[in-house]
């Protein structure tokens, strides 16, 4: 149902207006960001599960690579799509807070069809090239620093702020679901017809395009004083650094998952190790996120009140454990159950820093501090799959896995002494007083 507009010369009514309620999915606005997000992710998530076949494929059958040779090639494609998101992210965080938010992730959405229309023309025609596929992930890694701070710069201003942790909850459900889906419909979708699979993907990146363009503009917070682009950006890396809560939040899941990031290596497990073959990888991604979906429904039907920080703290830290049984699995359906744990932990830890993180902020900063955010998420991700890659080269897949799950809980527990702020964060209720930058 779309969103009726006021009579002309009439501002819209804000969703504080509203009479309150406890579903976000009350506000039709809301409903269409969810949709938008959900056939996005399903998209991407399905692309990325099969690049990252097709990559260590391609290297194992056109280019004669080793196994470890061809392990390393899938760090490089981390390493490939983590440079722009570095480059551009203050870029990112500085155009969600001076431009309409919406139109920024509708822009995300359309780079990415372009990808999927490319890599299937060219798996169609049997023409792809490591060369072509580490360009692709590059220019996706652009796609992603625009989208990711924008779509959580929306969330807050679609919603009332009682309504936001629930909100949070149910964006996470949006993309955990589309988690689940995507890499499972990809790998079967890719065994019946390789090309097929970006025809699936562009067909939703269109659909989330429309969708979002549905939703009521959202235009950035009037500042009293604008400033060089420049001097707004470096504005909210130091605020993120000033407030040592946040800096703590952030870096842990950098850390944590810059280590412990054993996706990298799920083309390796299911070809070499599990014997899966192109199911398996999309198996083993789903996995993971069937855990995160099952906990952020239960966070959306009864979210946390009390001790966030330390539950979170343990979050993480589970996480690092079953990193560690997942790298010593010889059996799909015990790495499939350990996934599973995995990614339930992952979402605890999502869900706690992602609403800690979003009442914490400012709204005129909150699309840079998203940026710093996003930076941090994908320097763990996309680094995190060049250090797979890296160490498996030296140590063997399963060695890197291993280590790096046992370096996540040695992450945990050192965080938990150099930022003390996080074992106290009791509540959801704002840490520091947040002042204008």
């Amino acid at each position: 149902m779309a969103t009726i507009p006021p009579p002309e010369g009439e501002d819209p009514v804000m969703p504080e207006a509203a009479p309150k309620a406890q579903s976000p999915l009350s506000f039709p606005d809301f409903r269409y960001f969810w949709l938008a997000r959900f056939t996005a992710v399903m998209a991407t998530i399905a692309m990325v599960v099969v690049i990252g076949y097709q990559l260590y494929d391609t290297a194992r059958s056109d280019y004669g690579m080793s196994i470890k040779e061809a392990s390393f090639q899938l760090g490089l494609l981390g390493l490939f799509q983590f440079v722009p998101l570095a480059v551009l992210t203050p870029v990112a965080g500085w155009a969600a807070d001076r431009f309409e938010r919406r139109r920024v992730a509708i822009f995300s959405n359309l780079i990415d069809l372009l990808i999927a229309a490319t890599l299937g023309w060219f798996t169609w025609t049997d023409g792809l090239t490591l060369w072509l596929l580490f360009a692709l992930a590059a220019l996706h890694g652009v796609a992603r620093v625009f989208s990711g701070p924008a779509m959580s710069a929306i969330a807050p201003n679609i919603v009332p702020p009682a309504v936001l942790p629930r909100a949070i909850a149910m964006s996470s459900i949006a993309w955990q679901s589309a988690s689940v889906i995507g890499p499972a419909a990809g790998g079967l979708i890719y065994a019946a017809h390789p090309a097929a699979v970006y025809v699936f993907a562009a067909i939703l990146l269109a659909a989330s395009a429309f969708t979002l363009s549905r939703v009521r503009p959202v235009q950035p917070p009037p500042a009293e004083v604008r400033r060089h682009p420049l001097r707004e950006m470096v504005d909210g890396l130091r605020f993120v650094w000033v407030e040592r809560f946040l800096l703590g939040t952030i870096t842990l899941d950098l850390f944590a998952v810059l280590l412990a990031g054993a996706t990298a290596m799920f083309p390796v497990f299911a070809r070499d190790i599990l014997d899966a073959g192109p199911e398996g990888a999309g198996l083993m991604r789903a996995a993971v996120a069937l855990g995160s979906v099952a906990v952020a429904v239960g966070l959306a039907v009864r979210p946390i009140e009390r001790n966030v920080g330390v539950k979170m703290l343990w979050a993480v830290a589970v996480f690092g454990a079953t990193t560690v049984a997942f790298g010593f699995s010889t059996s799909l359906l015990l790495s499939l159950g350990l996934l599973v744990v995995m990614g339930g932990a992952d979402m605890f830890s999502v869900f706690v820093r992602g609403t800690l993180i979003q009442l914490n902020t400012p709204d005129h900063m909150r699309g840079r501090v998203s940026a710093a955010s996003g930076l941090a998420i994908s320097a763990s991700n996309e680094l995190g799959e060049m250090r797979a890659g890296a160490m498996a080269a030296a140590l063997g897949p399963v060695g890197a896995v291993v280590i790096g799950g046992a370096g996540a809980i040695g992450v945990t527990a050192l965080w938990a002494w150099i930022f003390p702020e996080l074992r106290r964060a009791r509540t959801f209720e704002p840490q520091f007083k947040a002042g204008s930058t």
